[in-house]
Formats: C-alpha cells, sequence, structure tokens
C-alpha cells in the first residue's frame, strides 16, 4: 500500500488513544507511539486489533511486540497485505 494512504489510516486508527496532539498533528513515519503520541499499553493493544480488523489481517505476538512506532506498523502492516 502507498506510503500515504497507509498514514492517514493508521492516522484515523491511532487518533482516538493520543494523548499529546501536538505530537499527533507533527506524525511521521519516525513517531514512537508510547514516547511521543502518550498512548498507553492498553491502549496500543486497542491499535492493534484496530490494525487487524482495518486491514483484515493477523499480527502474530511477535510483530505485535515490534508495533512501537509509525515506520513499524507500516512495515508490518505491508508485509501482511503482500503475504495475504
Amino acid at each position: 500500500m502507498e506510503n500515504q494512504k497507509l498514514i492517514t489510516k493508521l492516522k484515523t486508527i491511532i487518533s482516538p488513544y493520543v494523548q499529546d496532539e501536538a505530537a499527533f498533528k507533527a506524525l511521521s513515519e519516525q513517531t514512537d507511539f508510547v514516547s511521543d503520541l502518550k498512548i498507553n499499553s492498553a491502549n496500543l493493544v486497542d491499535i492493534i486489533l484496530d490494525i487487524e480488523d482495518e486491514f483484515d489481517i493477523r499480527l502474530e505476538n511477535e510483530d505485535m511486540e515490534k508495533m512501537l512506532d509509525v515506520k513499524a506498523a507500516m512495515t508490518i502492516v505491508n508485509n501482511k497485505l503482500a503475504s495475504k
């Protein structure tokens, strides 16, 4: 999936959980979910479930452990979509 489209979809998914609006407005591939957006670990699980639903993919535990920033999320989603 094209990077900009993927970032737009990810922004929609993570927006309800963001605690730092300024960081969210400046979101880039380098944005970290926890340290930049102040998303707590319980909400990270919600985001992962929302990503699975949105893209109709299944994330394994190792994928979830790596999904700490926008770039990692993009890589994992694209890899899962490519292997469908």
